[in-house]
């Protein structure tokens, strides 16, 4: 006879809404893709990136067993891989006109994320279990960078100064490639963090200079 818990699966304490709602932004993404708002979509992006960010130090604050970190390594990822794998290769789909060249190379984008995340959690589990330190590196290029690469790009072309929707692909063949190439990048600490928060202000900014109130 199989026992019901009356709770429900999974975590629900404060440790993780960052990391939930990272995921529904980047969801919600998706489905502005699907109608053509692509400035809502890259908003979107942006607020995964931001949640994306600091989900990390707001974990950190609380002791947690042995398989909430587990399950925190692995709800993270997988939220990344929405929001930073699939929302990107869908937005780089759709604006292209939805071509075969395009297609192919986000499909490509989203397994490189896929592998990138996939071997990241093998090596975090295995870290944690040599030390109670935070990470201080990532190996090969996080997946969040397309956060703000992704957005810069489409401000450049919506504006026509990138012409063509090509440039759209080059980003993710470029990114894909990143993420598994085995380089060592530094974590960025507070002011680095900073810096990207603002870069994402500019970026934001920049759309509605350029693009005037309305885009929104």
């Amino acid at each position: 006879m199989i026992l019901m818990k009356k709770k429900l699966l999974g975590y629900y304490d404060y440790t993780v809404i960052l990391t939930y709602c990272g995921m529904l932004c980047a969801f919600c993404g998706i489905l502005r893709i699907i109608n053509e708002d692509y400035w809502d979509a890259v908003l979107c992006l942006l607020l995964s990136g931001v949640c994306d960010m600091f989900d990390g130090a707001v974990a950190a604050t609380k002791m947690r067993m042995d398989n909430e970190k587990k399950f925190g390594i692995q709800i993270d990822s997988l939220s990344d891989l929405i929001s930073f794998g699939v929302l990107p290769g869908i937005f780089v789909y759709m604006i292209s006109g939805k071509n075969i060249f395009a297609g192919l190379t986000a499909a490509l984008f989203v397994l490189c994320a896929l592998i990138r995340l996939a071997y990241f959690n093998v090596q975090e589990e295995e870290r944690q279990k040599k030390t109670g330190e935070r990470r201080k590196s990532y190996l090969g290029v996080p997946v969040t960078t397309i956060a703000l690469f992704l957005p810069g790009i489409y401000l450049l072309y919506d504006h026509r100064i990138f012409r063509n929707t090509i440039c759209f692909s080059v980003l993710l063949a470029l990114m894909g490639t990143g993420y598994l190439l085995p380089v060592e990048i530094k974590k960025p600490g507070l002011l680095g963090k900073a810096g990207i928060v603002l870069l994402g202000i500019f970026e934001v900014m920049g759309m509605l200079i350029f693009m005037g109130w309305d885009a929104v």
